[in-house]
């Protein structure tokens, strides 16, 4: 509903996966509570529904620094036509650049810039040097 009222330009869909066993299932309220068995199929049926592109967070990963969940953002990057944002376990640039080589459009950093040893623009400088298109700062 969301989609058709304000448009699938306004609507991300945030899905918090965990690894079980083969898949990975989707988590709600802060990673507590499993709710449904299958990310990939959410990430369709999310597609389908409308939404324009999604917010994935490994939660396994997340605030890990042990890199992107390579494997999730494939799955759902051949799953979808839409724009993934890969989130959860990025350390640097390097785990930018493999998660961008992943499939993924975009990458989410938060924990990265807390200790210092990263800032945004040392960050943009070096993906710059991968031929990853960044804006300047």
């Amino acid at each position: 509903r969301l989609a058709g009222r304000f448009g699938s330009q306004c609507t991300v869909l945030a899905i918090d996966a965990r690894r079980r066993g083969a898949r990975w299932e989707v988590l709600t309220h802060a990673g507590r509570r499993a709710a449904l068995p299958d990310a990939v199929a959410w990430a369709r049926q999310g597609a389908e529904r409308g939404a324009g592109e999604i917010l994935l967070t490994a939660w396994d990963r997340d605030g890990t620094g042990s890199g992107y969940e390579l494997e999730l953002i494939e799955a759902v990057t051949r799953a979808v036509a839409l724009p993934v944002i890969a989130s959860g376990g990025g350390a640097g640039p390097e785990h930018m650049v493999a998660a961008l080589a992943a499939g993924a459009d975009a990458v989410l950093a938060a924990s990265i810039f807390h200790h210092g040893h990263w800032t945004v623009a040392t960050v943009k400088a070096e993906l710059a040097r991968h031929h990853v298109e960044v804006r300047r700062c």
